[in-house]
């Protein structure tokens, strides 16, 4: 059976360089090159979501590749895709880069200029491992497989338009339909989560940062279990601390928190740092929440425009939610969609701040009422977004209803047709 390799370069004149030598080995059947962390990924989970025999037996990442570092991107691969063995190509062949590389999950390395006997034998030696560890994972040894938990972040375009209230209804939306779920105050200086769930616990996400290898058991410490099951990874509460959280921590907490959970909903606030920006770039779904006025969509627009700038999210792979709306308002979701060049969400959170005022001066939002319009919309945000567990009633009048929620969300980003809004906010 032929060794599939997919090459992870970024740089052109690598690439042809690379796949012209993986091409000459024996047994070998190289796939088309990726160029960048975030299209390995993606090619990776989409895989893996037909099955974890789809995957290649070995990826071959580049040093340069980018614009996650190639070791973080080593560990989130490892992490993610068990089954797939990872070959760093480096023109750092030392001792220490050697062990880095193996610490954070790589099955070899190979030095820079290339060599064909080198690179044989690691490919040979990795896509071995490969399919051994696949032969154990058919025999129904219980090892983590598949693409890891969803990762969803929520920004806010400016402080104030309800960032922390539609973090925390999606995650207590995704939690009570039977997914594991964890929720991540990521917005480090002025995080609300606490106070939004009335909760006191002296550790955080900063406790985290400093760690190398986050093992279950250092992040069930870290973690406060909520009443509702939610487990929620706090902000410090010495605004200060949050400096500790480096980009680079980020990244490993979130891989971390994946591959232990369904869905990870990582509040990230309206002021984007280096962990905001690590985390929205990681991010499966990244939604940005607006409210419909002037200030706020300029506010909306100059953010996307930003992560559009330094490469941590494109447009199009945004999503907009519109925040307190109403009919009278005169900037409608299909507008803002339009100048934002965004996805906007189909449903939007209507403008009912009386239903939620005496929950959140309580510190108590996880007790807003079923019938509250403004909860209605939040958690069928969430059944659009696909973070609940269908029930078969509800997978059934989705296909009956068709224009609206999960099923119809999908159908539209299948045929490439924005989603037409119906504007609530919340």
């Amino acid at each position: 059976m032929p060794t599939r390799i997919l090459p992870a370069v970024g740089d052109a004149d690598a690439v042809r360089s690379l796949t012209t030598l993986l091409s000459q080995l024996p047994d070998a059947e190289p796939v088309a090159p990726v160029a960048d962390s975030t299209q390995l990924v993606d090619t990776l989970a989409r895989l893996a979501a037909e099955s974890v025999d789809e995957l290649p037996e070995v990826v071959v990442v580049h040093e340069r590749i980018g614009p996650v570092p190639a070791l973080e991107l080593i560990r989130e691969v490892a992490l993610r895709f068990p089954a797939v063995g990872v070959i760093l190509v480096t023109s750092d062949a030392s001792p220490g880069l050697f062990q880095a590389a193996m610490d954070y999950g790589a099955r070899g390395l190979v030095a820079l200029p290339l060599g064909y006997e080198e690179l044989a034998s690691r490919v040979q030696a990795v896509a071995q491992w490969s399919t051994g560890v696949r032969r154990h994972l058919g025999a129904g040894v219980d090892v983590f497989t598949g693409v890891g938990g969803r990762v969803v972040t929520v920004s806010g375009a400016k402080g104030g338009v309800g960032t922390t209230l539609t973090a925390v209804q999606l995650a207590l939306a995704a939690q009570a339909s039977g997914r594991s779920t964890a929720l991540v105050d990521m917005d480090l200086q002025t995080g609300d989560i606490a106070s939004y769930l009335d909760v006191q616990f002296r550790r955080s996400v900063v406790d985290l940062a400093g760690i190398t290898d986050i093992s279950p058991r250092v992040l069930a410490d870290a973690v406060f279990r909520h009443d509702t099951g939610v487990a929620l990874l706090l902000a410090p509460a010495e605004g200060e601390r949050g400096e500790d959280v480096t980009d680079r921590a980020t990244r490993q907490i979130v891989s971390a928190l994946r591959s232990r959970f369904e869905i990870v909903v990582i509040d990230c606030g309206a002021q984007l740092g280096g962990a905001g920006a690590a985390a929205v770039e990681m991010a499966d779904t990244a939604l940005l929440v607006t409210t419909p006025d002037v200030i706020a969509v300029r506010g909306a627009k100059r953010a996307v425009r930003m992560w559009d700038r330094l490469q941590i999210r494109k447009a199009e792979e945004t999503t907009v939610v519109v925040n307190r709306h109403t009919r009278s308002t005169e900037i409608q979701p299909a507008l803002i969609q339009r100048i934002t060049g965004t996805a906007v969400a189909a449903t939007a959170v209507p403008a009912h701040f009386k239903e939620l005022q005496g929950v959140v001066d309580a510190g108590r939002v996880h007790e807003l009422e079923a019938k509250s319009t403004v909860k209605q919309a939040l958690w069928g945000l969430a059944g659009e977004l696909g973070l609940v567990k269908p029930t078969e009633g509800a997978h059934r009048a989705g296909r009956l209803r068709g224009d609206r929620g999960a099923v119809g969300f999908r159908r539209r980003k299948e045929h490439g047709t924005p989603g037409k809004q119906a504007g609530q906010g919340g």
